[in-house]
């Protein structure tokens, strides 16, 4: 298949997760890639795992630094003329409660699932207006906007804010044919959440079993699912659809037994 073909799509925190199943899904779709990371060697390694013939680039970014996020999309629109695709995948999800964050950490989350966002999409959507030209962003957010447990406290408060973002940007730019939607992930399973589940939660090797056969599916969401929802959002084939925020979860807020 080809719902990119010829699309020049970037990606923040492509490095690994969400963001890296993304930028698989997206060069298998014939999309050129560029794909943002702190990490040189996990840039490195997802390229030689890109399949032949992929069109990509790595660009080392910390998203904590606005001028950097801006830069990746400089950075992505000289390599390759334009940017017609941005996804926000990047995301920082270390525990704190209203009671015990600091300053600093409060910090930390709004710099990279709120600040990074923005100023990606702001110079994104320049390019696309510049140009005259359609385009289309996908902002990964999570089910945590709609409140989220106590622990999550500055994570929901960042992603409600990029959930905002979305809905603002996206009527901002519909006359210029820029569609901007999002996914509300949930609970899905990644390297990262592995690592978080160890770190905060005293998670042994068996958490990930346990976990699974308390979900109404019997599984988290995966990788590679999101990845091809995503990859459809950006394509022509989701139509018309900007402005939407999208609960990609096994559980439905608001309902309860």
């Amino acid at each position: 298949m080809s719902l990119l073909l010829d699309k020049v799509v970037l990606v923040s925190g492509g490095t690994q997760g969400v963001g890296a199943g993304i930028v698989k899904a997206a060069a298998g779709e014939g999309a050129t890639v560029a794909f943002t990371g702190r990490r040189l060697e996990a840039g490195d390694k997802l390229m030689a795992e890109l399949a032949a013939g992929a069109t990509a680039a790595f660009i080392q970014t910390d998203l904590a630094d606005p001028q950097q996020a801006i830069d990746s999309v400089r950075q992505t629109v000289d390599r390759f003329g334009r940017i017609d695709c941005l996804v926000n995948s990047a995301g920082l999800t270390t525990r704190g409660s209203l009671l015990d964050t600091s300053v600093e950490l409060f910090e930390q989350h709004m710099a990279i699932n709120l600040r990074a966002p923005f100023f990606t999409m702001q110079a994104a959507v320049a390019d696309m207006v510049s140009r005259g030209e359609p385009g289309t962003i996908v902002n990964i957010i999570s089910m945590a906007q709609h409140g989220g447990q106590p622990y999550l406290s500055p994570y929901a408060a960042a992603k409600a804010g990029l959930a905002g973002l979305t809905r603002n940007t996206a009527f901002a730019h519909r006359w210029d044919r820029i569609r901007i939607n999002g996914v509300n992930i949930g609970w899905t399973q990644t390297e990262g959440e592995d690592a978080i589940q160890r770190q905060f939660h005293d998670a042994d090797d068996s958490w990930l079993d346990a976990a699974n056969s308390k979900l109404p599916m019997g599984k988290m969401g995966q990788v590679d699912e999101i990845a091809d929802f995503v990859v459809f959002l950006l394509s022509d084939r989701s139509g018309v659809v900007t402005g939407s925020v999208i609960d990609w979860d096994q559980y439905v807020p608001g309902a309860h037994d």
